[in-house]
């Protein structure tokens, strides 16, 4: 188990994810933490990352920097998805292992498991079946680092271990519709058009495909509790194991904002994967689960997105 003055280094401390593991290391009493702005430390520059290593020897170390995105940022600039996932991931993991890393925890992604595979999606179905081609890139750079760590550990005995959340929400979450995930690239457009008095929102798809959402901070406190207590070379999921439709999902933010009108699906644009439901079995069998309903989750996110005011 992590002591609690050991170094502790989050990668990507700005994110969502980053922050809420950052958030919960400090609640829980872990006083020697590390991390670096994007601005001082470009985690794609391979010298710069050895630099940093080099100077401050971490005990620990939170992969959570990633470039990530919905399906309109994943087909717009595959490019850049599979470029920086993988420098920024190499960069971290060999460095990792250069400097004597006593434990990796490296974040997957459930987007990353075949494209039609058996529901709920159990660790061993990865790499059994094509992926989804609108994140392909992002999922290739993905399962590249998996790989890595599994790799390192045959080969150099480290103990790096690789965990794959379900689709995630909360805190610090991303409404740029651009590049937004679709729970809040939602609650952004349903709360401006409720805003502007407008009578619909349109929607991507056909609102049927199935998704399952975690709270962020839900995933924080299972990435701590698996750097403590896992030490497997298989890779684990993280999730509530239910999901939900986006047109259900819809229909439940559509309460919780307030929206009084309707909403129009375009069939023309992608639904993406069918559905996405992992299983949860082998993390709850461990002593984990989550907490955080989605309903609770969700006000919790509305209610920063309003104090934040970053909604237009």
């Amino acid at each position: 188990m992590m002591d609690y003055g050991a170094k502790i280094y989050i990668a990507g401390h700005t994110g969502m994810v980053g922050s809420a593991i950052l958030r919960k290391l400090t609640q829980l009493g872990y006083t020697n933490l590390v991390y670096q702005p994007r601005q001082k430390l470009d985690l794609c520059d391979k010298k710069a990352v050895e630099i940093f290593f080099r100077e401050e020897r971490p005990e620990y170390v939170f992969i959570a920097a990633a470039k990530v995105g919905g399906i309109y940022a994943n087909m717009s600039y595959p490019a850049d998805f599979i470029y920086n996932n993988l420098m920024i991931q190499t960069n971290l993991i060999d460095a990792s292992y250069r400097y004597q890393v006593k434990k990796l925890l490296f974040l997957g992604s459930s987007c990353i498991y075949p494209r039609f595979t058996p529901q709920p999606m159990k660790e061993e179905y990865l790499l059994t079946g094509l992926l989804e081609p609108t994140n392909e890139p992002y999922a290739i750079a993905k399962i590249a680092g998996i790989k890595m760590c599994q790799a390192y550990n045959r080969q150099y005995n480290t103990n790096f271990i690789a965990v794959m959340p379900t689709n995630l929400y909360g805190i610090n979450d991303n409404f740029d519709l651009e590049t937004a995930h679709v729970l809040p690239a939602l609650i952004r457009k349903i709360h401006e058009a409720k805003v502007a008095g407008r009578p619909y929102v349109e929607i991507w798809g056909t609102g049927t495909p199935r998704r399952e959402f975690l709270y962020v901070d839900d995933l924080a406190d299972a990435c701590i509790f698996l750097m403590n207590h896992y030490n497997e070379r298989d890779i684990i999921n993280i999730g509530t194991g239910k999901d939900i439709s986006i047109k259900e999902l819809a229909d439940l933010l559509k309460t919780i904002i307030g929206f009084q009108g309707e909403f129009q699906w375009d069939n023309s644009k992608p639904d993406g994967t069918p559905r996405k439901l992992l299983d949860v079995s082998k993390i709850n069998r461990l002593g984990w689960k989550a907490k955080v309903s989605l309903e609770e989750g969700i006000r919790k996110t509305y209610q920063w997105y309003l104090e934040e005011g970053i909604h237009g």
